[in-house]
């Protein structure tokens, strides 16, 4: 049995970025993860349906379940010669990890998998250390992870998505919206006897406009927020008049938005520029515009196909809750261990909308990184920070488990 270390985490890292796991292609990865916690002595391995990976250490003892969680799945890389060291070499250099995932999330997937074993007789309760599959588009693998039905039901969820150090309590939540206008196709030389669907664009995107400039607001997430980010049209021939246009939002939602609440918000939006539009094109123009949730089919490398809303939902603790002061007080500040972690939410969306928005697990986040380098071709991982973080997962696994146990009795 292989012992576990951060110096491990780091060579496991590097093997993790040496293998792209774009979403649906994460078979080849979740098997080196897999070797990696057989070979530390995990208690228990497997992967789901949907080919998330699973392991359990057992605790001790009565206790409270920890669930760590990262994700299998990675963004592109895109051109190659635009980063400063290859995206799939696992470079270090300059005390950085360097590559695609090296700190979304590879680097701290690798640092929960060491450190879970790292535990093994020091805690009480059983650490479970998933990692699933299509968290960068939309989380499929955690909603199937913690399905009521039969999925996992830890008392706290460890989110290790970057924070550089602090503990995160919540994001927003992220939505795909179509607005699709429908017309009548024809020959660009004849435009009298087709009816453009691009001519409904401004209307849309006014309506769009209007619907950015009231977006809701939380104390601690902040305000909601709404941009067209895409548009298409159908046939996309350029001497043919379009009679279908497409165009997609991406909205950054609280916690409590629903996808019928959003769709009415966009319809209600739409109406009025609708309506001044029918008058200036044809007859039933407003009515042929539809407005629905964004769905992609995806199918996993286990082979599972569905049809998925993107719809990632958004979450937020308590500041104040037993597991969250627990949390922070374990971590401490780097270079001020007596000062408690900073508390505050992530920017970006996580699993975390599935695990507490959805299910009401509670969930925070802690893993080192900063978020501005994610998703770009500068992605690293501080080493010094990365060490230290390793060292902390020490010390925060137990606290929270502490913090549940004393809930319970209570």
């Amino acid at each position: 049995m292989r012992a576990a270390s951060f110096d491990g985490a780091i060579t496991f890292a590097q093997d993790l970025i040496r293998i792209p796991s774009l979403p649906g292609e994460e078979g080849e990865l979740a098997r080196r993860v897999v070797t990696e916690m057989e070979a530390l002595g995990y208690d228990e391995v497997r992967t789901d349906e949907l080919g998330s990976v699973i392991g359990v250490v057992r605790g001790g003892g009565e206790g409270g379940t920890v669930m760590l969680s990262a994700h299998l799945d990675m963004v592109s890389a895109g051109d190659p010669d635009e980063w400063e060291h290859p995206p799939f070499d696992g470079v270090v250099a300059g005390g950085y990890l360097h590559g695609r995932g090296a700190m979304d999330i590879k680097g701290p997937l690798a640092l929960q998998v060491h450190a879970a074993a790292a535990l093994r007789g020091r805690v009480a309760g059983d650490i479970i250390v998933a990692h699933p599959v299509y968290e960068e588009r939309g989380g499929w693998g955690m909603d199937h992870l913690v399905r009521p039905d039969g999925g996992l039901s830890p008392d706290v969820v460890i989110i290790g998505e970057s924070t550089h150090g602090d503990i995160a309590i919540g994001h927003r939540g992220r939505t795909e919206v179509e607005i699709v206008a429908h017309g009548l196709a024809g020959h660009a030389s004849a435009p009298d006897r087709a009816r453009n669907a691009l001519d409904l664009l401004p209307a849309i995107l006014a309506g769009v406009r209007d619907l950015a400039a009231r977006q809701g607001s939380d104390a601690v997430l902040g305000p909601s927020s709404v941009v067209a980010t895409g548009v298409g049209a159908v046939p996309a021939s350029l001497n043919v008049i379009p009679d279908r246009v497409t165009v997609t939002l991406d909205w950054r939602i609280l916690p409590e938005d629903t996808g019928e609440s959003l769709v009415a918000r966009v319809r209600q939006s739409l109406q009025p520029h609708l309506d001044r539009a029918g008058k200036a094109t044809w007859a039933g123009a407003a009515d042929s515009v539809q407005v629905r949730i964004a769905t992609e089919t995806q199918r996993t490398y286990t082979g599972v196909e569905a049809a998925r809303r993107m719809f990632s939902p958004g979450f937020l603790m308590d500041p104040s809750d037993p597991i969250v002061t627990a949390a922070a007080r374990a971590v401490g500040t780097r270079g001020d261990s007596d000062a408690p972690a900073r508390v505050r939410p992530w920017t970006f969306a996580t699993d975390g909308g599935w695990t507490r928005g959805v299910r009401g697990i509670p969930t925070i986040g802690f893993a080192p990184g900063e978020e501005r380098h994610a998703h770009t071709n500068t992605e690293r991982l501080d080493l010094e920070e990365a060490r230290w973080g390793y060292a902390k997962h020490l010390d925060l696994v137990p606290a929270v488990q502490g913090a549940v146990n004393a809930g319970s009795a209570r």
